[in-house]
């Protein structure tokens, strides 16, 4: 007998978006001639950048020469 592999359970982030009337109607109107749901147009159009960027270490910004120093470096 073969044993199943465990699915790591995957956690999701909800995120919210605002759009105009026009720019929903639009988003409705591209979604029903493509025969698709606008979250598939959404994320089919984020895809690269959700999936490119996600191990990306980001480099520390220089600190102005001009910028007050609030508290002492030790």
């Amino acid at each position: 007998m073969t044993k199943k592999k465990t699915r790591k359970v995957v956690k999701y982030r909800m995120i919210k978006l605002k759009l105009t009337v026009r720019q929903k109607k639009s988003l409705e109107n591209y979604c029903k001639s493509r025969g698709t749901t606008p979250l598939k147009i959404i994320k089919k159009s984020i895809r690269p950048l959700l999936e490119n960027y996600a191990s990306v270490v980001l480099p520390n910004k220089p600190v102005s020469l001009k910028q007050l120093e609030l508290f002492e470096k030790e």
